[in-house]
């Protein structure tokens, strides 16, 4: 689980390729946003923020969100977001380790399915989650606010 120490080595990741570069701002003074959004996501116990370390070094992370719905029975399901691995350790199979572990921790939590999405610029990202056994079997939309 991640802690607000982290924050910085996290944004710094989701920083680290050209549309994260868009939107996301990395300084030595993490933002009251940043901070905000941590607290919310923390104090939320449908949400799990979750880092990979390796030598004390934060080389990965991701965000597990948790949805119950009426439908499929009144159903749980798992969301992915903001998969990143460290630039330098990428190709070592870390995010895989992260994948597998959301997994788990959805099975463990009884969700009927765990779902992510993918910008479709990211095309490594997606062969990524197909290898994994991720399927596109939906067409998703989103509207900009």
């Amino acid at each position: 689980m991640a802690n607000k120490e982290d924050l910085h080595d996290i944004i710094k990741m989701m920083a680290d390729d050209p549309l994260g570069n868009e939107r996301e701002i990395v300084s030595e003074i993490i933002s009251d946003k940043y901070l905000l959004a941590f607290e919310n996501i923390m104090a939320d116990s449908n949400q799990e923020l979750t880092v990979a370390i390796v030598n004390e070094e934060i080389v990965g992370t991701f965000q597990l969100t948790f949805i119950q719905y009426l439908n499929f029975q009144g159903g749980l399901r798992a969301q992915i977001e903001a998969v990143r691995t460290n630039s330098k350790y990428r190709g070592l199979g870390i995010g895989t380790k992260l994948i597998e572990y959301g997994i788990k921790r959805a099975k463990s939590k009884n969700c009927h399915v765990i779902q992510l999405t993918s910008d479709k610029t990211r095309k490594n990202a997606i062969r990524f989650y197909e290898k994994l056994g991720f399927k596109a079997s939906h067409e998703g939309m989103k509207l900009k606010l």
